[in-house]
């Protein structure tokens, strides 16, 4: 073992520069004042950099978890050259998911370079200017109503689809569907309750039916939840008083989407959770009280 592996990264000086970006990220998230949750989610947004860092292109939805990166040297920060590559790189990425998801990957980068030039380490920041790098880039179009049957008929958990039903059939952002509790719903009505700080939800008698499948009688805590308990820090409005369970979040749901989907996208590439949304002509179709076929609930779609 080398002596700088055998220090630890809180102790090592500052003027000791590290060679590698992964080193350089690694002595960043240790100084950082983060919690654990936070200092996960900045490792993977940070990690996820390296890749096109090189000129290779990065994993996407569950391969990012866990995937090798390239050894990436930190000087390449200081190249003329890696402000476009980055460019590039964003657009690439807004390609793939919302803007939400790519300014807080952008964000924790431009963080992370903000304290390794006041270290010494570059001297260039190679975010400058890409803040809205990617707001040329086109929206992704609505899926059809082909890819919605595709998507429907899917073998995904019964979790997944009655978020997904919810998410189309409200056309409400993912964040407020996430940030829906078990009171909060009427599913006779198919409605939720007027007046709550998302507004009120509508949905149609197939979701309604996922819905309750899911909720097997529980009235309370967040309506979609992980898949294991909580840890202590997870607030309290956030947790399933009967599972353990915590609130899913809006990137792990953004992620198990596009991986669900690469097997139905004829470029294996998955699709967004914000292209699950009625297009104008379905927008036009429900207001005249025309339920789209496509959104129909399927047979075989509780996963």
């Amino acid at each position: 073992m080398s002596v700088m592996g055998s220090i630890p990264l809180r102790i090592l000086p500052a003027q000791v520069a590290p060679v590698e970006y992964a080193v350089a990220v690694e002595r960043y998230l240790a100084s950082a004042n983060l919690s654990d949750g936070s200092r996960r989610v900045y490792r993977i947004s940070l990690t996820s950099w390296a890749w096109p860092l090189v000129g290779q292109p990065a994993p996407v939805g569950r391969l990012r978890r866990g995937a090798m990166p390239p050894v990436v040297p930190l000087a390449l920060l200081d190249d003329p050259g890696t402000s476009a590559i980055l460019g590039a790189a964003i657009a690439e990425r807004a390609s793939l998911t919302d803007d939400r998801t790519v300014y807080r990957e952008l964000s924790a980068l431009r963080s992370a370079v903000g304290w390794w030039q006041d270290h010494g380490w570059i001297s260039s920041d190679p975010t400058a200017g890409l803040r809205h790098a990617w707001s040329a880039v086109p929206a992704l179009p609505a899926l059809t109503g082909e890819q919605l049957t595709a998507l429907w008929r899917s073998d995904a958990r019964l979790r997944e689809h009655a978020f997904w039903h919810l998410l189309y059939d409200s056309a409400a952002p993912a964040p407020s569907v996430l940030a829906v509790d078990a009171a909060d719903l009427d599913l006779d009505r198919r409605r939720s309750k007027a007046g709550g700080p998302r507004g009120q939800l509508r949905w149609s008698a197939g979701t309604s039916d996922l819905l309750g499948w899911l909720l097997a009688g529980r009235r309370h805590g967040p309506v979609f939840l992980t898949g294991r308990r909580a840890c202590a820090l997870v607030s309290v409005r956030d947790l399933c008083p009967l599972t353990g369970r915590a609130r899913m979040s809006y990137r792990r749901a953004a992620e198990i989407f596009t991986a669900h989907t690469a097997a139905l996208a004829p470029a294996g590439r998955g699709w967004t959770l914000h292209q699950l949304r009625p297009a104008p002509e379905q927008r036009r179709a429900a207001g005249q009280g025309r339920r789209p076929a496509a959104g129909q609930p399927q047979g075989n779609h509780v996963g």
